[in-house]
């Protein structure tokens, strides 16, 4: 085995089974580096069905904040039985391996190439605590001691962390401190400690918070003043719900009354949900849901009602693997067609891309502002990386002045003063008409409907008139590519390669650049953040001969939109496509921009 020191580039993975409580044991180990000032990022790949499965939680230590999936295994603490070779195999060589000693294990089960530590986990849990699940949930506590000693982690940075958790308890932060010494003091006395591969303190998270995407999200819609949700569970985006919920309970509640200020409706589905939506916007109300793949099928019908009927609501897609139930557990960015025109007949809608729950937080509080402004659903896809993993962000900041942009409503003094309004007139020319609230003013009624109107807002079937309002809508979409948020673009320098790329690949792909460029490939980068696309995206496009899009899905649905919505030329758009329900590392990437260098070397 190699002998050099590497400090802080690292990735650890821990196999264990669903319903340990593991959970505590591993936020507790990642939040341990996050103290010592180091880049951390902790992932949890877990099923979707009953207590009993595999499960695992990957935690990246970089020094060189590269948050995504690293694509190796360096440790790996393998306490599951049921998978303990396929946890043997994916350990990288040299890398190392601890297992549960306590039982013995298959001596076929054995690699040359890796070290291999055997530590009485249960055995020394047994011995010391006499509650059947104590036993269970001290013995994750006891590896993070183990991974302690061998990596060198801070003690005092731990026990800090134990005493913040269960200081009120005392019984608890005894019984947690005592599992934690009884691994660290048995890998110091048994094992080379600390391993080549060690933990210093770095001072690089100052000013950051650990957070997932889906509590940023709820932040988001809170801070932008929603009072109504309409919802139905489904993974991963129920937690977006609990945590707007918890923290109204908090923030949200009437000051003179102490009653809570917002409304959250359980429907019976989906479709429902989205219909209280758009039932509480064109009432006045900020207000919005979160689904996953689908419930977005099941919302179209409505979706599509919103869109013509002209009706402000806000949708948060925490994305999953499809098709039908598909993996529920298991990342992917499937629904970007699927939302982009949901419901039959022309529809486009507008879509928001967060890369990491800052960026959830803060482009779920502007999907509010632009829902009103263009009167129209706004859709936010996040995944289920960014809404259920462990991610270091930027502390979250908000102008205590902010201020909500309602877009075009008219007052009742305004409705006094005109001859006669009407719903669906372009005054302005934007393609955003004018609209009332209910009860505001009798001059301001009119019918809603999401059969054939015109720009009276009467009923028609006049070919005329019909076409008259889809290209005022097509109108407002020309405006809405003017408001959304621009593309983010990277330019490396004068080259002719690009890349392409939307929400979670972020990460991976400025890593796979950093490790091409040191190869001597350049290429310059465009992060889509928005759809419609604004110009900056045809620009970047036409700049470059060769152009990469990297994309979580199968059937290259960025590259897709591109394609129809830019008039690109199709061969200069190569897909670079990652869909197995595992995060995108840069080495996925890096792959198939190297296959597609080497085909063309070929021909």
């Amino acid at each position: 085995m190699s002998t050099q020191v590497r400090n802080n580039d690292f990735t650890i993975r821990i196999a264990n089974v669903n319903g340990t409580g593991s959970a505590s044991a591993n936020t507790l180990l990642m939040k341990a580096f996050f103290r010592m000032g180091i880049p951390v990022a902790g992932k949890n790949y877990f099923p979707s069905n009953i207590q009993g499965l595999p499960t695992w939680y990957e935690i990246r230590v970089s020094d060189e904040g590269y948050i995504c999936r690293s694509g190796r295994v360096d440790i790996m603490v393998a306490m599951n039985a049921q998978t303990y070779q396929k946890d043997l195999a994916a350990v990288s060589p040299g890398g190392y391996l601890l297992y549960d000693s306590t039982w013995p294990r298959d001596k076929q089960l054995a690699r040359e190439d890796i070290s291999v530590f055997g530590v009485p986990l249960s055995r020394m849990c047994n011995e010391r605590f006499t509650r059947a699940r104590e036993r269970v949930l001290m013995k994750n506590i006891a590896y993070v001691g183990v991974l302690a000693a061998l990596l060198d982690i801070d003690v005092e940075a731990v026990k800090t962390l134990l005493r913040e958790s269960y200081g009120a308890k005392p019984q608890l932060l005894d019984g947690n401190q005592l599992a934690f010494d009884l691994g660290y003091d048995y890998a110091r006395e048994h094992f080379p400690c600390p391993l080549p591969i060690r933990a210093r303190a770095a001072g690089k998270t100052a000013g950051h918070i650990m957070v997932d995407g889906n509590t940023t999200a709820a932040m988001g819609a809170l801070f932008a003043g929603a009072t109504v949700v309409g919802w139905y569970p489904i993974t991963p985006s129920t937690s977006v719900i609990d945590s707007f919920k918890s923290m109204a309970e908090r923030w949200r509640r009437d000051p003179q009354t102490g009653r809570q200020a917002v409304a959250i409706v359980q429907a019976e589905d989906e479709l429902a949900a989205i219909g209280m939506v758009l039932g509480a916007g064109w009432n006045g109300a900020r207000a919005f849901t979160s689904t996953s793949g689908p419930g977005i099928s099941l919302m179209s019908e409505f979706l599509g009602y919103g869109y013509f009927t002209e009706i402000p609501a806000v949708l948060i897609n925490v994305q999953r693997c499809g098709p039908s139930t598909g993996m529920p557990t298991r990342t992917q960015q499937g629904d970007i067609l699927a939302c982009a025109y949901a419901s039959h007949g022309d529809t486009r809608h507008v879509l928001l891309f967060p890369a990491n729950p800052e960026e959830a937080f803060y482009l779920t509080a502007e999907a509010f502002n632009l829902a009103e402004r263009l009167q129209t659903p706004v859709m936010v896809l996040t995944d289920l990386d960014i809404g259920m993993n462990d991610w270091m962000c930027p502390e979250l900041k908000w102008d205590a002045a902010y201020q909500p942009d309602r877009g075009k409503v008219m007052s009742a003094e305004q409705l006094e003063k005109i001859e006669k309004f009407h719903r669906y007139l372009d005054v302005d020319g934007d393609g955003i008409p004018w609209r009332s609230l209910p009860g505001v003013h009798p001059k301001g009624a009119y019918f809603t409907r999401g059969s054939g109107h015109n720009r009276w807002g009467t009923y028609t079937e006049d070919a005329a008139e019909y076409r008259d309002l889809v290209d005022r809508l097509l109108k407002k979409w020309e405006t809405a590519r003017t408001l959304v948020p621009p593309a983010l673009i990277d330019h490396a320098g004068q080259h002719r390669v690009g890349i392409v790329s939307v929400g979670t690949c972020d990460g991976a792909v400025h890593e796979a650049r950093d490790r091409l460029a040191a190869t001597g490939m350049h290429a310059n980068y465009l992060r889509v953040r928005a759809f419609p696309f604004g110009s900056e995206v045809r620009e970047f496009l036409d700049a470059h001969e060769r152009i990469y899009v990297v994309e979580q899905n199968r059937d290259a649905q960025l590259r897709s939109l591109l394609l129809i919505e830019t008039g690109v030329e199709q061969d200069k758009l190569v897909p670079v496509l990652h869909y197995d329900g595992m995060p995108v590392s840069a080495d996925d990437i890096i792959k198939g921009i190297n296959q597609d260098v080497l085909k063309g070397k070929a021909a």
